[in-house]
């Protein structure tokens, strides 16, 4: 659905996205990430034809974004942290706006109507957006969106300034979305990332540092593959009957946690997933198991990992990627060079005109 293919975009003689490629599948929905200026913003308003790349290819459902934009861009809903939003409309008003502005084939009063179910609007449709909650607005923004039913969803920052009840609606919306759309969200908040997402992209100063699942990369950069059980038990009987359990390599008692229950911590031989051991065998004692959690880096450990690396070569080695050729590197700096020389060709042809 989605194919970016040596994506580079320089600012005068600043290089912000150098060499990004990736693809993104019908129905998957990815979380993209990177610090503040890594250049993420960047590649969302070029997916989005908001921005011109420099080098490079994007295309959205085989449309090409910079020699079809109007085919392209229809199959895209973006909305981006801040909803472009006219204040002085009421929410129908604005979303009738949208629909012609996208010049949408559906019958318009229905496709309205549904989408303002989807996204819990449709009781103040009525009203003037400036006088909505940022939580309403923000609603409003996803529902223009909606607009077309579009194949792409580009989503930045979808729930702030929505209450802890209404993020978990968004994020449940974002899920269902997911089975027929493919969607990008890209979000601060990495609870929420790792809530709704499966596969992750990181980009870091303008390259792609990661991109997997999100359990593939905790299992490449975790050096601690434990589990810890807490349990209402005999602490004796339990750490032997723990030990049994197929593929569990070493029981350590880590002591009692609280009123009749113990913390052990389960090592698993390389490679292995006793979770299911574990939690059987402490069923067969007819033991409360209270917890089980994994030692495994987390996403937000995850992401300060790569991105508070050397560099982006030391980020790749963590992950086991191959670092860029000579010869490659020789022939980005190449094009690099060539990118220089056409912009500066092109600022003195405008300066003599």
């Amino acid at each position: 659905m989605i194919e970016v293919s040596h994506l580079s975009k320089r600012y005068g003689t600043y290089l912000a996205v150098k060499n990004v490629n990736f693809s993104i599948a019908k129905g998957e929905i990815v979380g993209f990430l990177g610090p503040n200026g890594a250049g993420k913003s960047t590649i969302m308003n070029i997916l989005t034809g908001y921005l011109s790349l420099t080098q490079g290819k994007v295309t959205i459902d085989g449309f090409d974004i910079a020699e079809n934009p109007e085919k392209a861009k229809r199959r895209i809903g973006y909305l981006p942290e801040l909803p472009p939003l006219y204040v002085d409309m009421k929410v129908r008003e604005y979303l009738n706006f949208v629909y012609d502005l996208k010049k949408v084939k559906f019958p318009k009063g229905p496709h309205i109507d549904e989408i303002m179910r989807l996204v819990r609007i449709d009781h103040v449709q009525n009203r003037l957006i400036k006088n909505l909650s940022k939580g309403y607005r923000q609603r409003v923004g996803f529902a223009q969106a909606l607009i077309g039913n579009p194949d792409v969803l580009v989503l930045d920052e979808p729930t702030v300034g929505l209450d802890p009840q209404q993020i978990i609606e968004i994020r449940n919306l974002i899920s269902k979305l997911g089975k027929n759309h493919t969607i990008i969200l890209s979000s601060h908040i990495l609870s929420e990332i790792q809530a709704v997402c499966d596969r992750i992209i990181i980009i870091n100063h303008g390259e792609i540092i990661a991109d997997d699942l999100q359990d593939n990369l905790s299992e490449k950069l975790s050096t601690d593959h434990s589990l810890v059980a807490r349990v209402i038990c005999d602490e004796k009987d339990m750490l032997t009957a723990l030990k049994t359990v197929k593929d569990v390599k070493n029981v350590v008692l880590l002591g009692k946690k609280e009123s009749g229950a113990y913390d052990f911590e389960i090592i698993p031989e390389e490679g292995a997933d006793v979770r299911a051991g574990v939690s059987g065998r402490i069923a067969e004692r007819k033991k409360q198991l209270l917890s089980l959690t994994s030692n495994r880096l987390t996403l937000e450990q995850i992401f300060l990992k790569l991105t508070q690396a050397i560099d982006n070569d030391e980020a790749r080695r963590m992950l086991g990627i191959e670092e860029t050729s000579d010869m490659e590197k020789a022939a980005l700096e190449e094009d690099d060079e060539m990118s220089i020389e056409i912009i500066m060709e092109s600022n003195e042809q405008e300066g003599e005109n």
